[in-house]
């Protein structure tokens, strides 16, 4: 019950200033994100293709609440890819983005976040690797799944993200699961009402489930986003059933959380992909990771009780 105090939390400002201020948050932080700078990101991207994994890298930064934060978003990605680009890891090293990150949620954000995604997926594109528009909360999803189309006319390889918890998801990954589509299916980190979201863990992760078969029997790349070792297994499992090779699809997990498994998956020939987080505006995307599983929000309270 924990979950929806904690994503309420995620956009408070009062939250805000008394976990950021707390001795103990940074060190906690640096379990999951990164580093704060793309030099400080750079080695850990290296690491990773070291032992074997795949990244996707976010730049941290949503809500903006001007044209100007926008414009610096596309510039800090565009930084990344030159960044990225003399390490010869682009087959390896995608991006992921959150459209409210250029503009999505202000006057004309439609039209303002593609115009500012585009140059990034274009970038992107030129050094050999892709892009995946990240999901945020339902009342986007029109928006995100529109600017996905259109950036798919030159770019086809540009990735989407779909959220098992909306009923409406089964729905958009039939029409996703076609040739040449890249989809990560998650379970969803917002908090979102009734009317729109399954609210039951256990019926959140049926509709993973169902929505994981469509995309395994369609003709798409399916990227399986999960932590859950029944996902796991399931995944596989079903991979097997469609007849789909250890190349045809991938997991991907986040920095920081079940790092074993990581490496196992990746040992046994699958691809493995790390989700990177990096920057100074970490402070939603942590509290979503706390949101997410138990284990993590007890990891930051033995740290407060540690240190206190």
């Amino acid at each position: 019950m924990l979950g929806p105090v904690i994503l309420a939390a995620s956009r408070s400002d009062a939250m805000r200033r008394i976990v950021s201020a707390a001795p103990v948050t940074k060190p906690v932080v640096k379990r999951f994100i990164a580093g704060e700078t793309v030099q400080e990101t750079l080695p850990v991207i290296e690491s990773m293709a070291d032992r074997g994994l795949e990244v996707t890298l976010d730049v941290l930064g949503e809500d903006v609440t001007d044209p100007a934060e926008a414009l610096r978003a596309r510039d800090a990605y565009l930084q990344l890819i030159e960044a990225v680009k003399p390490l010869g890891l682009a087959e390896c090293a995608e991006m992921s983005v959150k459209l409210s990150s250029f503009g999505q949620a202000l006057p004309g954000g439609h039209d303002l976040a593609l115009k500012n995604v585009a140059p990034v997926v274009e970038a992107a594109a030129e050094i050999g690797t892709t892009v995946t528009l990240d999901m945020e909360d339902h009342t986007t999803v029109d928006s995100t799944l529109a600017i996905h189309a259109e950036l798919r006319e030159r770019f086809p390889q540009t990735g989407a993200v779909v959220q098992s918890y909306l009923f409406r998801t089964e729905e958009d990954c039939r029409r996703l699961a076609a040739a040449g589509s890249r989809v990560r299916l998650v379970k969803g980190a917002y908090k979102e009402p009734a009317t729109v979201a399954y609210q039951d863990k256990h019926e959140v992760d049926k509709a993973y489930v169902r929505c994981l078969k469509i995309l395994m029997e369609g003709s798409g790349y399916p990227m399986i986003g999960s932590h859950d070792p029944r996902i796991v297994a399931i995944t596989q499992e079903l991979a097997r059933q469609a007849g789909r090779k250890l190349d045809e699809y991938e997991f991907q997990m986040l920095y920081g959380i079940r790092e074993g498994e990581q490496h196992r998956l990746a040992a046994e020939g699958h691809r493995m992909r790390v989700y990177i987080a990096y920057g100074t505006d970490w402070y939603g995307y942590f509290m979503r990771r706390l949101a997410e599983r138990p284990a993590n929000l007890a990891f930051f309270m033995r740290s407060l009780i540690s240190r206190g």
